[in-house]
């Protein structure tokens, strides 16, 4: 089908939600119809399990990291560990905005600060944070609806390396994507290593965890987004492929691409054309290319 409003999905999902107020489980969420939530959902609770395990451990690391804290989550951060000795720069700036909060500042030799990251690249400040939460499945439900025919959603089908996850969001937030989607499988998720390669993304494009990838195209599909693919094999050209809003991008793992089940549920397929020896891109840089070529269509 041709990319189609998402209006019609959207209001359906809010009618089926106020003809549902009523459920047993009192926190207000509706459960979808047969065709639409509730497949989605499908055995899992609501709650803390659709929420996960916390987004990461207690620590970020490196500069624009503590830097995007500071500026859009300052409560969350429960103390600084810098490098002890003379700051400048923007370490220097850094630390005065900690102190400005109020928010203990703890001063470590080098070699305990690379103990805590973790051999990560620390840049003299650790922060010790209450980590980022993905969305349920019912908030993202109720932002694909708030967005309507606005939605841009990109979707990474199994991508392991954090590193890889992090310079997503950052391409991500630089195209104005409403939410990054992964399985909880198999995948990365918000590890120290990936919000620092996020460069602050992480605290502003909003990660959703789903337990079945197969059961959210679905129902992205109903609700009338424009599912697309990357694929090194498929024949048509990305340029040559519609990407305006409402659409989910869809990008497979860094060894195997998409896997078969979630290329079946694409609307299209697509290939970046390639002119040099090497085969394909790594995901990160896939996925700056297609979010700004759909930003273009727009």
């Amino acid at each position: 089908m041709p990319p189609s409003s998402v209006s019609a999905g959207a209001n359906a999902v809010a009618k089926r939600r106020r003809q549902s107020r009523r459920t047993a489980d009192g926190a207000g969420h509706a459960e979808r119809s047969s065709q639409s939530g509730s497949k989605l959902r499908g055995s899992k609770a609501r709650g803390s399990d659709d929420r996960g395990s916390p987004a990461g451990g207690p620590h970020i690391h490196g500069l624009h990291a503590a830097s995007a804290a500071i500026e859009k989550r300052p409560t969350s951060i429960r103390r600084a560990l810098v490098l002890d000795g003379h700051h400048k720069g923007n370490l220097a700036g850094i630390v005065a905005a900690l102190e400005a909060l109020n928010l203990p500042v703890e001063r470590l030799p080098r070699n305990a600060l690379d103990d805590i990251s973790g051999g990560g690249t620390h840049q003299g400040i650790v922060l010790e944070i209450q980590p980022v939460k993905p969305l349920t499945l019912v908030e993202f439900e109720e932002m694909v609806v708030h967005r309507g025919n606005a939605l841009r959603l990109l979707i990474l089908d199994q991508v392991e390396d954090p590193r890889n996850l992090g310079a997503c969001l950052r391409s991500a937030d630089a195209a104005g994507v409403d939410a990054v989607v992964v399985p909880k499988d198999r995948s990365a998720s918000l590890t120290p290593v990936a919000v620092k390669a996020a460069a602050g993304a992480a605290e502003t494009v909003p990660v959703v965890q789903v337990t079945n990838l197969a059961r959210v195209l679905r129902w992205l599909k109903d609700a009338g987004v424009w599912i697309v693919g990357a694929d090194g094999q498929a024949e048509q050209s990305l340029y040559a492929t519609k990407l305006q809003t409402p659409v989910a991008i869809v990008l497979g793992s860094e060894g195997s691409g998409l896997r078969r089940l979630t290329r079946e549920h694409c609307d299209a397929l697509f290939a970046i054309p390639m002119r040099g020896s090497v085969e394909s891109l790594n995901v990160s840089v896939t996925a700056g290319i297609v979010l700004f070529e759909s930003l273009r269509q727009a």
